[in-house]
C-alpha cells in the first residue's frame, strides 16, 4: 500500500515499481506453465511414436513375407509344369511344352487316310540359287528327297513344272517334262525311303514346283 501523503516522484516510482514486479511475476508464471506442458506434451507424445514406429514396421515386415511366400509358390508353380512324369517307360510332358510336342508332331507326320502308305507331303522339295552360267544366265539346284515315316520307297512321282525349260542340259531319267505342268521325276521309277535326287536347271527365273501325284510302292 502506498501512504496516503507522498511525493509526486516518489509514488510514481512505487507505483511503477510494483507493476513492474507484478509483470515479472506473471511472465515467469507464463513461462513456468508453457514449460511444463511441453515437457508434459513431450512426454506422452514419446510412448505414442514409438508405438507407431513398432506397428509401421511390423505391417512392413509382413507384407515382405507375403510377397516372398507368393513369389516362391509361382517359381515352384513354373517349375514342376514343365517337368516329364515317367510312367512305363515313356514321357510325358505336361504344360506350355505338351503343345510345342503336339505341333511338331503335326508338322513332322502329314494328314493320312486310313491304310495309306504315303502321301504327296511324304516328297520334299528344296531347291535355291547358284553360281550363274559364264553367259550369266541364272542357274537353281532342286533337291527332292523321301522322307516317307512308313519306311516306303515312292515311284511315279509328277511334278506341277509349268513351261519348265533349262538352258543346262538336264539327265531326263531324273527329271523331264512330259506336258504342260507336268514333269516325271526318276523316270518314274521308285525313290527309296530316305533316297535323294538332284539337278541343276539354268533359267531367268526360278520355276515354282511342286508335287502331283505319287504311288507308294
Amino acid at each position: 500500500m502506498l501512504p496516503l501523503s507522498c511525493s509526486f516522484d516518489f509514488c510514481y516510482r512505487s507505483l511503477f515499481g510494483k507493476i513492474k514486479k507484478l509483470l515479472v511475476n506473471w511472465l515467469s508464471f507464463s513461462t513456468l506453465k508453457s514449460r511444463y506442458s511441453f515437457s508434459k506434451m513431450r512426454t506422452v507424445s514419446k510412448p505414442r511414436v514409438a508405438v507407431v514406429l513398432v506397428l509401421l514396421i511390423s505391417v512392413v515386415l509382413l507384407f515382405m513375407l507375403i510377397v516372398s511366400t507368393a513369389v516362391d509358390y509361382s517359381e515352384g508353380r513354373s517349375m514342376g509344369s514343365s517337368q516329364p512324369v515317367s510312367k512305363g517307360g515313356k514321357s510325358t510332358l505336361f504344360g506350355p511344352h505338351r503343345k510345342l510336342l503336339r505341333r511338331s508332331l503335326a508338322v513332322d507326320e502329314p494328314d493320312r487316310i486310313w491304310g495309306d502308305k504315303c502321301t504327296k507331303a511324304d516328297i520334299v522339295i528344296n531347291q535355291g540359287a547358284t553360281a550363274p552360267l559364264p553367259s550369266g544366265i541364272p542357274t537353281y539346284t532342286v533337291e527332292i528327297m523321301n522322307v516317307c515315316v512308313t519306311g516306303c520307297d515312292i515311284s511315279g512321282i509328277h511334278f506341277y513344272c509349268g513351261w519348265f525349260s533349262s538352258a543346262r542340259l538336264i539327265n531326263p531319267k531324273i527329271f523331264k517334262r512330259i506336258l504342260y505342268n507336268d514333269c516325271l521325276v526318276n523316270d518314274g521309277k521308285p525313290l527309296v525311303n530316305g533316297g535323294t535326287l538332284s539337278f541343276q536347271y539354268a533359267n531367268t527365273f526360278l520355276y515354282p514346283l511342286s508335287v502331283s501325284s505319287v504311288v507308294c510302292s
